[in-house]
């Protein structure tokens, strides 16, 4: 296999918000961005962005469209003003006929804790971590992930160590969040990470499994 496919897996399912727009372009492919507007279980909507090479776009990708997706969840950076900043996105491998009866957002990671991971409380005592995850990909690339890990494996994560293998399963989300600039003013902008259901510590050739949350 070419590339680490087995890595890093994401399908999706929902509805084009807006039309294509034009991202980039290598090695003569060009790159489209497009949003896509995902139901959680909750009836709440995660708004993801996602990458689609001219090759794959068709009549498909047209505002209120339905859709399914399978690809990868990639980072890359991005040069703001003077500063470096992480984005994210679901680069599509496939596009599939449009399926409402499968979850619509499902992802599997395996990679390597490359941050100390951060645990803390919320102010109604949830238990929260986050971990930062760097998942191999080909020409000696990685993709760097942020994940939050919930409940009684979150208190397990947090005592994880920079450099552990781990898989975990779960779902991309959107998040919004307040922002203070230089100059006091606030704006709102968009995180996007992995909410952790699962998570596996693979160690010593046997796999340590944490339980997955109900």
């Amino acid at each position: 296999m070419s590339e680490n496919l087995h890595n890093n897996s994401v399908t999706l399912s929902g509805t084009v918000l807006g039309e294509p727009v034009y991202s980039h372009e290598i090695y003569g492919e060009k790159f489209y961005e497009v949003t896509l507007s995902v139901k959680r279980l909750s009836g709440m909507d995660d708004f993801l962005p996602i990458s689609v090479s001219e090759h794959l776009m068709s009549d498909t990708f047209h505002d209120g469209n339905m859709v399914t997706v399978s690809g990868q969840f990639r980072s890359y950076n991005k040069t703001v003003g003077e500063k470096s900043k992480l984005m994210l996105t679901v680069f599509v491998r496939d596009v599939l006929p449009y399926d409402e009866t499968i979850n619509p957002n499902t992802l599997e990671l395996t990679g390597y804790i490359c941050k100390p991971p951060i645990y803390r409380t919320t102010p109604f005592n949830r238990e929260i971590c986050d971990v930062l995850i760097a998942v191999n990909r080909q020409y000696n690339k990685s993709d760097y992930i942020p994940c939050i890990v919930w409940g009684r494996n979150a208190r397990f994560a947090g005592s994880l160590s920079v450099g552990e293998h781990i898989n975990v399963v779960g779902r991309v989300q959107s998040r919004n969040y307040q922002k203070k600039l230089d100059d006091e003013t606030v704006v709102t902008r968009t995180a996007y990470e992995v909410s952790v259901s699962k998570i596996t510590v693979l160690a010593d050739d046997e796999p340590k499994l944490v339980n997955e949350l109900k």
